[in-house]
C-alpha cells in the first residue's frame, strides 16, 4: 500500500473550513451578533484562506488534477515561495487565523475544521512533505488521436477474445467456426 499524502487531505479540509469561516462571519455580520467585528474577521480569514487553498499542489506520484480556474491563482501563492510552499508554515498560519473564530458562536465550525487542517498541516510537514504547484508542462500538448480509437466497436460488448469473432464471410468454408465439442446426432 502507498504512502498518504497528507498535504492533499489538508487543502481539501481547509478549503472547506475557509468557505465555512467566511459564511458563518457573513451570517454574524449579517444577523449583527454582539461581537460582530469577529465576524467580519472571519470574513477577510476564509476569503485568505480560500485564495490561498484553492490551487491544489502537485501529488508526489499519480496524477494531480488541478481545480478550475486553478492556473492564476497558483501564480500568485507560487510568488511568496517558501511562506507558502513549506507546510510548517501553513500549520501555524491556520492555527493562529482559527483562534479569533472561536469568540462567536456563528463562526466556530468554521474555527474547528481550520484547526483540524493546522494539525493535518503539521503531520504533511513532519512527513517532509512540500507545496510543489501544478503548471501546465509543454509536453502536456494534445497528441494526435490514434486510427483505433477514431472508429468506433462494430459489435456491442462484451466482446468475444479475438481468435473467436466472427471471419469476413467472402469465404464461406474458411469463415465457418470449427465446434470445439463434438457433436453427434442422438438416434434414439
Amino acid at each position: 500500500m502507498g504512502k498518504i499524502e497528507w498535504a492533499m487531505w489538508a487543502n481539501e479540509q481547509s478549503l472547506a473550513a475557509g468557505l465555512i469561516l467566511l459564511t458563518g462571519g457573513i451570517v454574524g455580520v449579517a444577523g449583527q451578533f454582539r461581537d460582530w467585528e469577529f465576524a467580519a474577521y472571519a470574513i477577510a480569514a476564509g476569503v485568505f484562506v480560500c485564495l490561498l487553498e484553492y490551487p491544489r499542489g502537485k501529488r508526489n506520484k499519480g496524477t494531480s488534477v488541478e481545480r478550475t480556474g486553478q492556473y492564476c491563482f497558483t501564480v500568485c501563492v507560487k510568488s511568496f515561495g517558501p511562506l507558502t510552499r513549506n507546510y510548517y508554515v501553513r500549520a501555524f498560519l491556520h492555527a493562529a487565523i482559527c483562534i479569533p473564530g472561536g469568540f462567536l458562536l456563528a463562526t466556530v465550525l468554521g474555527c474547528v475544521c481550520l484547526g483540524i487542517a493546522s494539525l493535518i498541516y503539521l503531520a504533511a510537514a513532519i512527513r517532509g512533505e512540500q507545496w510543489e504547484p501544478i503548471l501546465p508542462s509543454k509536453e502536456s500538448a494534445r497528441k494526435p488521436v490514434g486510427e483505433s480509437i477514431k472508429l468506433p466497436p462494430q459489435n456491442p460488448p462484451p466482446r468475444p477474445p479475438a481468435e473467436m469473432r466472427r471471419k469476413r464471410a467472402e469465404d464461406l468454408e474458411a469463415a465457418a467456426y470449427v465446434n470445439p465439442i463434438a457433436v453427434t446426432a442422438n438416434d434414439d
